[in-house]
């Protein structure tokens, strides 16, 4: 695989395009492929077989474009299928769910740290299993926060409803004295104010895109990976796919991304 090959990143939709935006900070002079699920999108309340599924197909697709590592910029998929995909494709895979509890595990000085996440990654339990397995002691206390992410892709990061949604999914994890709250969904760190604000100033929070972004930088340095070519322009380093709605995952990721992006292209993912 050679090093001026493209990164491979996937998510249930635009949520994962936080994963990106950090990939491109942190190492820029790596191309990515990006697939948002949009079709089949949310994952959080869907089986680990479906999620295994979905996440094998798109593996497959992200295979023809030639990609010489692949992050699952998902907290379901990373928490649901990460293992079964290491094992079943021949290339560097890594999910944002280990990254994030490695750090969590580090930063916690009271040992009490909150997760917030889907349904599905709060259900599966991983990231507790690999927080106690960098720091067997700490307690981790996880909230589902469902309407999140309808709210982050309605755009409503800052308005009087998120606010209310705030207040009402994080007063039980304010009353349990957490000082480390780990992000657990790719569209929440577009809330990061918001959550702040809520928790207040004493709690660190822990943003899973940036960890991974470190990580991934990691991974292809230690595999002779990482691209040591001149970058080029945007345009040509960054190439976007989706299941539907090419036009509105377009407008939301022009809306987060350092620039704006010209091609979205919309695939059949069902036939891989």
């Amino acid at each position: 695989m050679g090093r001026q090959e493209p990164i491979g990143v996937f998510d249930s939709g635009v949520g994962g395009l936080t994963v990106a935006r950090e990939i491109m900070r942190q190492i820029p002079n790596e191309r990515i492929v990006y697939f948002g699920d949009t079709a089949r999108v949310p994952y959080g309340s869907k089986s680990k077989e479906t999620v295994t599924k979905y996440s094998r197909q798109i593996i497959r697709f992200l295979q023809t474009e030639n990609v010489k590592a692949i992050v699952i910029a998902c907290n379901t998929a990373s928490a649901f299928a990460l293992d079964t995909m290491q094992k079943e494709f021949d290339l560097p895979i890594i999910g944002v769910v280990k990254p994030g509890a490695k750090m969590a595990a580090q930063t916690t000085k009271n040992g009490k740290v909150g997760l917030i996440g889907t349904e599905g990654t709060i259900r599966s339990g991983v990231y507790a299993e690999f927080i106690k397995s960098f720091k067997p002691d700490v307690e981790v206390i996880g909230k589902a926060c469902p309407l999140f992410v309808p709210l982050v892709e309605e755009g409503m990061w800052h308005d009087t409803i998120t606010d209310q949604m705030a207040q009402r999914y994080l007063e039980g994890l304010k009353q349990q004295d957490i000082d480390t709250l780990i992000m657990g969904c790719t569209h929440y760190p577009l809330l990061r104010s918001t959550i702040q604000k809520t928790m207040g100033e004493h709690v660190n929070l822990v943003n899973p895109a940036y960890e991974t972004a470190i990580e991934l930088k990691n991974v292809l340095e230690r595999e002779s990976l990482a691209n040591i070519c001149e970058v080029d322009s945007p345009s040509s380093m960054y190439r976007f796919y989706v299941s539907d709605a090419a036009d509105k995952f377009k407008a939301f990721a022009n809306a987060i991304l350092p620039f704006d992006i010209t091609m979205t292209q919309q695939i059949n993912i069902e036939q891989y």
